[in-house]
Order: structure tokens, then C-alpha cells, then sequence
């Protein structure tokens, strides 16, 4: 959901990023299509997540967080894994509260129904929103 929103507010705003989303934890999985139930409530925003969209295991492709620049997650368990994980030094790492200003971390809304979506798509597009004003 967080791709989806970041995606969208780039492509609106004629910036040319990339943005990838993936998992660190020891669940992630590597080609694992996206829940729908996250392709569902983003399309209540309007936000179409692609149909080929999968799962990204980050422990399988750490030339993503070589690359990334910039790098969001839910929690703090999250970021403190990336950065055991990886030579992380120079680069940004936040939690997308840490992001907004704030702390504290968004619950990861998997087996939590579609209302446990709505939750986490809201409060990640509250965090994204908050965050992003210091770059528009």
C-alpha cells in the first residue's frame, strides 16, 4: 500500500522515482502475489496496485536497500532488521511514523480482515502525506 501511495503522489507530482516495496522479516516471502485485500481498499482510493504485483523478500535482493536512498517501514522491529541486515550507514531509514514527525509503529494489517487494511491504508497514507510536505 505504501508503493501504491508513493507511486501515485510521484507520478501526480512529475517526479520520476522508483519505489519498491518488500518485506525483511521472517515471513517475507520472495514472488508471493500482493493480498487482495490491499488491492481492495486501495482501490477505494482510486489506486490500482497491479495485478503482477509480488511480494519482494529484501533478504534475497539486498541490491534493493544498496540502492534505495530513502527506506519507510512499518515498524521499528522493521527497521532495526534492515539495518543488522545490511551495511545501512548514509543511508535514511525511518518508520513511517518517525517520517510524519511521530513515533510509534502501524500494525502490520495481514490476517486482519479488510477492516485491519483500511486501518493500515490510512494511517500510512496519513504518514506518507504528513512526511512528503517537507519534499513538495
Amino acid at each position: 500500500m505504501t508503493e501504491g501511495f508513493l507511486k501515485d503522489f510521484f507520478a501526480r507530482n512529475n517526479m520520476k522515482i522508483e519505489v519498491y516495496s518488500g518485506g525483511i522479516s521472517s515471513n517475507a516471502r520472495d514472488g508471493m502475489l500482493i493480498s487482495l485485500d490491499a488491492k481492495f481498499v486501495m482501490k477505494e482510493f482510486f489506486i490500482d496496485l497491479p495485478e503482477d504485483s509480488v511480494s519482494i523478500d529484501l533478504k534475497k535482493r539486498p541490491e534493493l536497500i544498496q540502492r534505495a536512498d530513502l527506506i519507510l517501514t512499518l515498524t521499528d522491529k522493521h527497521k532495526k532488521e534492515i539495518i543488522v541486515f545490511t551495511d545501512s550507514d548514509n543511508k535514511e531509514i525511518y518508520t513511517l511514523r518517525e517520517f510524519a514527525g511521530e513515533n510509534g509503529d502501524i500494525e502490520d494489517p495481514s490476517m486482519k480482515g479488510l477492516e485491519g487494511f483500511r486501518k493500515a491504508r490510512d494511517e500510512i497514507k496519513r504518514c506518507l502525506d504528513k512526511g512528503l510536505r517537507k519534499y513538495s
